[in-house]
């Protein structure tokens, strides 16, 4: 089950290997150097997925200049011997391959070379033909939910579960390219579990890592996060893309977050035991005390290191006489009480 042993990490190559095999290896190496679980591309053919004069969003204006969208996701397409490629080049590197269907036809592609999940983009949440098609397939779904009220997340999981797929992920997102911390609204993420009794995840768009690194903290159990070889190559989404060593800085900061949380049991640690002996305080003689003298509150001090009686025990020993002369600071032991 994805997410269940540890936070499943999804490193999105999509379209950052400029319709280039070559880079779309070197992607998978970096994802596989930084410990990602998964590395995923985008499958589509331009004709199924824009019409012919599709405009372009307006960070793919600034990042890849005038245009229509067919024009350049034709230059960012993987053919079908492309992706046989990637697929065996991901299993001989024990990376899992993931690819975003956006059509009928890509699916068909994906099932022929044996993916093990689907992840569809937060543009096909409404897309309820092509989720109950992928559905149908019975395998784990990954679901982004970027631009989506409630609603329509519910429309979205209702027909997927009408094909009895229950294993189902939700992504929470904010479809911004990059996006900004103000706009991350991560606490939707909790809203998405607890209106949809699902696991939850969370696609990053924003320039750093801090953010899925908290998504992590709060529950998430997947995480995507977009990368490149380098940001000021050509294409629309290198700029809101982490470069390799910022991928490894954010996974290994997961990592770390998934080790601190524990088993939840209150204890203490084993490796806080040499800590407990210098930092807490035992019972001790403020002054010179003399044998037959009553122990008071006055004195008595706390001081470390542990090793009389605890504080803990203060009220038991409060006027008993102890046996012999003790010297200040000396521990107050059993054996000095009558």
């Amino acid at each position: 089950m994805l997410g269940k042993d540890h936070v499943f990490i999804i490193a999105e190559a999509g379209v950052n290997h400029n319709g280039n095999i070559d880079i779309a290896k070197k992607l998978i190496d970096a994802a596989c150097k930084a410990g990602a679980d998964a590395v995923k591309f985008q499958t589509f053919k331009a004709e199924n997925l824009v019409t012919i004069n599709a405009p372009k969003a307006e960070y793919q204006k600034e990042t890849t200049g005038t245009g229509n969208q067919f024009g350049m996701l034709k230059k960012l397409e993987l053919s079908f011997e492309d992706h046989i490629y990637l697929k065996q080049y991901c299993d001989k590197k024990s990376i899992i391959f993931l690819s975003t269907p956006f059509d009928f036809e890509s699916v068909d592609l994906l099932e022929k070379i044996g993916v093990e999940y689907y992840k569809t983009s937060s543009g096909d949440l409404t897309n309820i033909p092509l989720l109950e098609y992928i559905a149908k397939l019975q395998k784990p779904m990954i679901v982004s939910t970027g631009m989506a009220n409630l609603g329509e997340v519910e429309i979205a999981v209702k027909a997927i579960k009408k094909y009895m797929n229950k294993d189902l992920y939700l992504l929470h997102c904010t479809s911004n390219y990059p996006n900004m911390y103000e706009d991350v609204n991560l606490n939707a993420m909790n809203t998405l579990k607890s209106a949809f009794k699902v696991p939850v995840g969370y696609s990053d768009h924003t320039v750093g890592i801090e953010v899925p690194i908290a998504a992590v903290a709060m529950g998430a159990k997947i995480i995507e996060k977009h990368f490149t070889l380098d940001k000021f190559m050509e294409g629309p989404d290198h700029r809101a893309s982490l470069e390799p060593d910022k991928l490894k800085d954010m996974v290994d900061g997961i990592r770390n977050i998934e080790k601190a949380f524990g088993d939840g049991i209150k204890r203490c640690n084993e490796n806080e035991e040499k800590s407990k002996f210098v930092s807490r305080k035992s019972i001790v003689a403020k002054t010179n005390l003399k044998k037959g003298q009553k122990l008071s509150i006055n004195n008595i001090a706390f001081k470390r290191p542990e090793t009389g009686i605890s504080p803990i025990y203060t009220n038991i020993i409060i006027d008993k006489k102890i046996t012999r002369d003790v010297n200040k600071d000396e521990f107050i032991t059993l054996d000095l009480i009558e």
